[in-house]
């Protein structure tokens, strides 16, 4: 191969070894976003469970104190 023509190759080769990088680097940043997709969307699912776990936890407080209430009001008669 002739001088110029390796010349000539080596920043074409450059420019390929470039390319493939960029398009690795990209489709590593689409992976991230799907799976930071997916993340924000379990940890929505897991703010509304513990939502609805709370306001279980409040409700099954509430009774326990209302018994509570009763059956002091039992022993006092």
């Amino acid at each position: 191969m002739s001088d110029t023509k390796q010349a000539l190759n080596k920043p074409m080769e450059e420019m390929d070894i470039l390319e493939r990088r960029v398009n690795e680097l990209i489709a590593l940043t689409e992976q991230l976003a799907r799976e930071n997709k997916a993340l924000r969307n379990q940890q929505e699912n897991w703010s509304v469970e513990r939502a609805k776990l709370i306001e279980k936890n409040e409700l099954a407080k509430s009774r326990v104190e209302s018994m509570i209430g009763r059956l002091r009001t039992l022993e006092k008669d």
